[in-house]
């Protein structure tokens, strides 16, 4: 066997033995964030946790980037490649962890401590690599990297890396949809229904039509769309004609670019032309950022369907995504990145049950396996330059589109 082949066998067997020897470190992060869980925007205890852990194994921290004031920036090295770990740990409201964000803070530190402690920063001969860990905040609510991107946080790191618990184990399988929510409203003028109808304008007449409008587009959209909408206003008194109505519509797509360029402008002429045909004016307002789909890179794909059999875990047939949204979408756009699923029982998302689950032996298993998963991808990358290059120029295409 060659010198190379026995080094890389080598270091692969290291990964997986030093993410086993941090399931302490897992267990703790995974616990305590359980037990203290922060919504989006307020994870402080959460962002202090893993930035301390960070630092005590020689990591440089740089936190608030892109105005987000509990994210951070965790770093070994400025050689390149530059390879990171996302690690996301906001919380729902009156649920706590039952989206699993402590498991995945967990996998992320543990895969930067693994890969850092392997294969130094600096150790390869032009002077990488960098490990990076990078802390993402609030993904259930503005999407705190969706913001990161579009403000460059992402530009320099040569790949991303992030593991998601739920039911299964999985390698993507085009799981986020593109969303860009919308907010309509009309403007009226107020008069007496019974004494002076005539004297009114009715922004109410004027947002249900366009209702109606809007949702029947869906019988000339593409199949792959999701239109589904709420009157959030409609008037303060049935005797007064209303002079305000608003309404919000999610609107989903597993094409961001037919998403902005045909479905978001066909939805604005509904509106336009019920305003028109009522008398109203009409004015719009994205009320959420925009959720870009998840691009598959099938680089990383095949590296993590190799590494996950590499750990003894056998992946069953992929299965569409049904509609859901992740700010790692984004990411995909920007840089090589992928988001891995890891099984931590039969607890359905978002539900107490899952948090639950989070903190169970099964559980914190599963998370040093994920954690082992994503770091073996990373040292594939390093070991094999011309797998990152190909998913670059993958990239590069797509974006071109």
């Amino acid at each position: 066997m060659k010198k190379e082949a026995c080094d890389r066998d080598r270091i692969r067997k290291q990964i997986v033995e030093t993410a086993k020897v941090l399931r302490p470190l897992v267990s703790d992060i995974a616990v305590s964030l359980y037990e203290h869980p922060e919504t989006g925007l307020n994870e402080y205890f959460a962002a202090d946790k893993l930035v301390g852990i960070l630092k005590e194994n020689g990591f440089q921290v740089e936190r608030g980037l892109a105005g987000l004031p509990t994210s951070f920036f965790a770093r070994k090295g400025t050689g390149k490649p530059a390879i990171a770990f996302m690690a996301e740990y906001d919380a729902l409201p009156a649920i706590g962890h039952g989206c699993g964000h402590n498991l995945m803070a967990a996998c992320a530190v543990a895969a930067g401590i693994a890969c850092s402690s392997v294969i130094p920063a600096g150790s390869l001969s032009d002077g990488g690599p960098s490990w990076i860990v990078l802390g993402t905040p609030a993904e259930e609510t503005v999407g705190g990297k969706v913001i990161m991107s579009e403000q460059g946080v992402f530009d320099d790191i040569d790949a991303a890396f992030i593991a998601h618990p739920g039911q299964r184990d999985s390698v993507g399988g085009g799981v986020a949809w593109a969303s860009h929510p919308i907010e309509i409203t009309f403007h009226g003028r107020s008069a007496h229904a019974g004494g002076n109808p005539q004297g009114g304008i009715n922004a109410l007449d004027a947002c249900v039509q366009a209702y109606i409008a809007i949702r029947n587009l869906r019988h000339s959209l593409r199949d792959d769309v999701r239109i589904a909408g709420i009157i959030t206003h409609g008037g303060d008194a049935q005797n007064i004609i209303p002079d305000k109505a608003v309404m919000r519509f999610t609107l989903r797509c597993t094409d961001w670019r037919y998403l902005e360029d045909v479905i978001i402008p066909r939805v604005k002429r509904c509106a336009e032309g019920a305003a028109l045909a009522n008398g109203t004016t009409v004015e719009f307002r994205h009320h959420e950022n925009l959720f870009r789909d998840t691009l598959e890179h099938p680089v990383l794909k095949e590296l993590a369907r190799k590494n996950f059999e590499y750990i003894g875990h056998e992946l069953n047939q992929e299965t569409g995504g049904g509609g859901g949204v992740t700010d790692v979408g984004n990411v995909t756009w920007v840089t090589p990145s992928i988001q891995i699923g890891f099984r931590i029982g039969d607890a359905r998302g978002h539900s107490t049950d899952m948090a639950d689950a989070t903190v169970t032996d099964q559980g914190i298993d599963a998370t040093v396996d994920a954690a082992s998963v994503l770091s073996l991808c990373a040292v594939d990358l390093l070991l094999e330059p011309e797998l990152l290059a190909e998913a670059k120029e993958y990239l590069r295409k797509k974006v071109q589109g």
